[in-house]
């Protein structure tokens, strides 16, 4: 005959053991569904869905284009069309997929990467996006993106008044004033340019970088485009004419 005290101890045992286990399910169960609205880095993924749903377009629900893109800088209070942060934001964002618009998918991989699911995450993170935080390599990459991002449905190039509008918001205080102001000169002027390439855009950005003295400039042996050679004799014009 087994001892009643031995009986009642291993039923102490096995509840107590149940209850551990029930405790562990419990607190398995409590995390798995947190887990579905909060990444592990943090982020609200519900919040970041919410506010792309906010300014995505009616008749699109996975994507936010220019008009939801203005909504978004007036929730941000910042001007859509002279505050340069807002490019910087959707280069970092990725938003690469199609011109003037974001993806839902991309903005929830760029919230994702900047760890933001809220208007007022967003705003502490305006400070950072100033371009004079992008070292050459990086500039050069948002340069890039600035022309992509703004081209118009399948056209591979951009109008020449959207381009001097783009170029000067974008080069302000990234290359020499005079340099910036007299290219944009040269293009307004130029009847032949009427639309400009994305070689071109790019270029002229290296152009500044690698030749900072125009009276340097061997055009026989240059390799870079035409819309350069021109610029180039238009400045030695200019400076003949002030002579």
């Amino acid at each position: 005959m087994s001892n009643p005290s031995n009986a009642k101890s291993k039923r102490k045992r096995k509840s107590a053991t149940s209850k551990s286990s029930n405790n562990m399910w419990s607190s398995s169960s409590k995390k798995k569904r947190g887990s579905s609205t909060t990444s592990s880095s943090g982020l609200n993924t519900d919040n970041a869905e919410k506010l792309f749903q906010e300014i995505a377009d009616e008749d699109d629900d996975q994507v936010a284009g220019m008009e939801g893109i203005s909504q978004l800088c007036e929730k941000l209070d910042i001007d859509p069309l002279e505050d340069l942060r807002v490019l910087v934001l959707l280069w970092k964002m990725g938003a690469n997929e199609k011109p003037a618009q974001i993806s839902k998918q991309e903005w929830m991989q760029g919230c994702a990467k900047l760890n933001v699911d809220s208007i007022a995450k967003f705003q502490n993170i305006l400070p950072s996006l100033d371009t004079g935080f992008l070292d050459q390599t990086e500039f050069k990459d948002f340069y890039k993106f600035c022309f992509q991002f703004n081209r118009q449905g399948t056209h591979r190039t951009l109008d020449k008044e959207l381009v001097v509008a783009l170029i000067k918001m974008v080069l302000k205080e990234r290359i020499p004033k005079d340099r910036l102001d007299s290219f944009c000169d040269f293009v307004e002027s130029q009847e032949s340019y009427t639309r400009i390439t994305l070689d071109q855009w790019t270029s002229f950005l290296d152009f500044c970088y690698e030749c900072e003295d125009l009276s340097s400039y061997d055009e026989s042996t240059s390799a870079w485009p035409v819309l350069i050679d021109e610029y180039v004799e238009f400045m030695e014009e200019r400076a003949k004419n002030k002579k």
